[in-house]
């Protein structure tokens, strides 16, 4: 979520799903989330996980392209 520009702390990762809901126009509040739409939900979920899958990839070309330095050196 970093590369995106959006604040990560380590200590508490869930926070940056209010910030990415604030960026999307989605009223994301602490609590009952009940009255979101499942689009709105969606478009929250969709720009954390795809995030996360680009940088899953990202990681797994570099192990095997041998880029890897903490590596098993398989």
């Amino acid at each position: 979520m970093r590369q995106e520009g959006y604040k990560v702390n380590p200590e508490q990762p869930d926070d940056v799903k209010y910030e990415v809901a604030q960026s999307l126009g989605v009223p994301l509040k602490h609590g009952d989330n009940g009255d979101l739409t499942a689009e709105q939900a969606g478009k929250i979920g969709g720009a954390i996980g795809g995030s996360m899958v680009r940088e899953m990839i990202r990681q797994a070309q570099e192990k095997l392209s041998g880029g890897d330095s903490g590596g098993s050196g398989r």
